[in-house]
């Protein structure tokens, strides 16, 4: 099986600098929802893993959180993709769970899950928190440059050895294009 697991806010959908509080306020980016379905159909597996602070804090409820999280699949449905499994932590940095990105908790439910070694799996995120859960876990790291992306590789030395992409779709060309030329 080959799975990716991708973080959602400035991965996959707008990173507005707050929680997404409304379902109308989950906007995909540009080319995101295509990346997906294109790895869907060339076999992979999809998960999401986010960290959604929000509902902790009181910012947003956990119906409004599915909510969110039907429309995302919906709009992936669409475009002809499928996410198989969206790992969320309600938690605060306060509550010091061990769910909570950079710890690896979401990485190894997901690889209960669908029964999976993480050394196999590669992980998308545009933070530092995304990187450090990949590399706790033996996963894959490969940021992208949207979202808080660009930022993290500016402030962060010694993320050289990660490889970086503009955005999703990018990456879904590199991981597509050794099967792609065969």
């Amino acid at each position: 099986m080959k799975l990716i697991v991708l973080d959602r806010d400035g991965v996959i959908n707008e990173d507005l600098q707050r929680p997404v509080a409304d379902p109308d306020e989950w906007v995909p980016i540009p080319g995101s929802l295509e990346a997906i379905a294109r790895l869907h159909q060339a076999g992979w597996h999809v998960a999401i893993a986010t960290n959604q602070s929000g509902i902790s804090r009181g910012l947003i409820e956990l119906d409004t959180l599915h909510a969110i999280h039907k429309r995302m699949h919906e709009k992936v449905n669409q475009a002809g993709g499928r996410i198989d499994v969206v790992a969320f932590c309600p938690h605060s940095d306060s509550d010091q769970c061990n769910c909570r990105k950079p710890a690896p908790g979401m990485l190894y439910t997901i690889s209960e899950r669908l029964d999976i070694d993480l050394s196999t799996v590669v992980v998308v995120g545009d933070s530092l928190r995304d990187m450090q859960a990949a590399m706790a876990t033996a996963a894959t790291p490969v940021i992208v440059r949207t979202g808080k992306g660009q930022k993290t590789l500016d402030n962060n030395k010694g993320l050289e050895h990660i490889a970086a992409y503009d955005d999703l779709d990018s990456v879904v060309d590199a991981l597509l294009a050794p099967a792609e030329e065969q």
